[in-house]
């Protein structure tokens, strides 16, 4: 988890507890909106990635609230302090991690199979 939150951190400009926030909000829409089976094995390769979802409020609650979908996490984002660039950034090198991870065909049927994430890829 620390490499992936130094990347972040360090390709968007912000600082690791941002990143870290901005980590769990993003995976938690994965596994809420994509293939589950795919997600969940991007989520096993990554040491502390379930800590993070559940830190970032994605387990229900607030969260709930504020609704599903990649409009949601946009919103959720830039209330972190994120501006659509910065969003943009975390999310394409988010992506990056996923395909060194598991590989870019599983990260392809990822991207694939969540809406609105393919203008990410």
């Amino acid at each position: 988890m620390d490499e992936l939150i130094g990347r972040l951190a360090t390709k968007a400009g912000i600082d690791d507890a941002v990143a870290e926030k901005t980590i769990g909000i993003i995976l938690g829409f994965l596994r809420n909106e994509g293939p589950s089976d795919k997600v969940q094995a991007l989520i096993d390769r990554i040491p502390g990635a379930e800590a993070a979802i559940i830190a970032s409020g994605n387990e229900g609650g607030l969260a709930s609230l504020m609704g599903t979908g990649l409009m949601a996490v946009g919103t959720r984002l830039m209330g972190l302090g994120l501006g659509m660039g910065e969003i943009q950034n975390v999310a394409r090198e988010l992506l990056r991690f996923g395909r060194d991870k598991i590989g870019p065909d599983q990260m392809g049927e990822i991207i694939a199979g969540t809406p609105g994430l393919s203008q990410f890829a």
